[in-house]
């Protein structure tokens, strides 16, 4: 058995006497929303580990998924936030932390005046495989041969398919709570493309974490109490948003960032974070003649797309762009223009940059969410 896989067995045997005993050492001060707190049982309170409080980006109306929930503290927070329209999803693989947060779930639901949140059993870096029905099948399907492993095997890609335990494009919101840190390296990759095929289009990120300002050296990573303490398995600080990234997400940004590290071995220090992603919308880039005007107070921004915007400029973007700059969260940056006369769609492939000329939009409607109201 390699390290990282007798690390993942100690992950669970640590927060599995996490749940029946606390243990300060698994989590750092953090300032959560005393309101939130009120109508939880203080086990659950007590029983929770975690460097920061993703609750408060829930929104009423989000489908939440929390990866990595534990007891289910931050599952209930969130479920006094979405109201009646919305639901919490928690998953966690520790049978301890299930039974904690579920036995609770009852007398949650009729405090909160519904049932809204619910428990699964499954990795977070496999969040189509449903572990409560892998367990039944097995016990009903003990593997003893090749063939029956062989069936086991087919099983499973069948379920991931035709009954995911997250469904594709399903999530508003996925939160975490200082766990993407305990996950094996080789997962992440895979961790974070499930977090994007949860997401609807326009969905959000909100990960508290713990960073390292430098690269952790492999001794440490082989450490297994700094590992399970959420230390050595931490995202170096530049390559957590730059992972974001690559799984495709764009507005990746750090919300929050502690001043002062949480802890500090052999000069390396580790703090905790917030991030913010959102997945971008699939649809095609269609150009009706609208425009924005970034309003600064920087020269110039670029996205995480490649369009730039010079501060005053009238910038010709698509449909999509527009929309997701004048309506989305970078409204208070952007003033957006259409067109004083309808155009046809065409496939939009101006350059980055590209100024749509006053002549185009004179005398149209200026679409503006900043203090002071429409632009004219």
């Amino acid at each position: 058995m390699n390290i990282q896989a007798e690390i993942k067995d100690k992950v669970s045997e640590r927060y599995a006497a996490g749940a029946k005993e606390r243990q300060e050492a698994l989590c750092c001060p953090v300032d959560y929303d005393a309101a939130l707190l009120k109508l939880l049982p203080q086990e659950i309170i007590d029983r929770d580990y975690g460097c920061g409080d993703p609750s408060r980006y829930v929104q009423a109306g989000d489908t939440v998924l929390d990866l990595g929930s534990g007891g289910g503290k931050i599952c209930y927070m969130a479920a006094q936030l979405v109201g009646d329209t919305g639901r919490v999803i928690g998953v966690d693989m520790t049978d301890e932390m299930l039974e904690l947060a579920r036995r609770h779930q009852a007398a949650m639901a009729e405090k909160l005046g519904g049932d809204r949140v619910s428990f699964r059993k499954g990795y977070i870096q496999d969040l189509a495989l449903d572990m409560d029905a892998v367990e039944a099948y097995l016990a009903a399907n003990p593997v003893t041969t090749v063939e029956s492993l062989q069936a086991f095997e087919a099983w499973k890609s069948r379920q991931r398919i035709e009954r995911p335990m997250i469904a594709d494009n399903s999530v508003d919101l996925v939160v975490s709570n200082c766990v993407l840190n305990l996950v094996a390296e080789a997962d992440r990759k895979h961790m974070l493309d499930e977090i994007f095929r949860v997401l609807k289009a326009g969905g959000r990120v909100a990960i508290s974490d713990i960073v390292s300002d430098e690269a952790v050296p492999e001794h440490l990573r082989a450490n297994e109490e700094l590992w399970t303490g959420c230390i050595s398995g931490a995202f170096q600080e530049q390559q957590f948003g730059q992972a974001f990234l690559d799984a495709g997400f764009i507005l990746v940004k750090y919300d929050k960032w502690d001043d002062q590290p949480w802890q500090v071995v052999e000069g390396i220090e580790f703090r905790s974070v917030t991030l913010m992603a959102v997945k971008p919308s699939p649809q095609v880039c269609l150009d009706i003649g609208q425009a924005v005007i970034y309003t600064g107070p920087f020269s110039e921004v670029r996205d995480d797309e490649d369009h730039v915007y010079p501060r005053g400029e009238r910038i010709a973007v698509c449909e999509r762009t527009f929309q997701f700059l004048t309506e989305g969260p970078l409204r208070e940056h952007f003033i957006g223009i259409n067109p004083s006369t309808p155009k046809a769609a065409v496939n939009f492939c101006a350059a980055p940059g590209t100024v749509r000329p006053a002549s185009e939009t004179k005398g149209a409607s200026h679409a503006s969410t900043r203090s002071g109201g429409a632009c004219c």
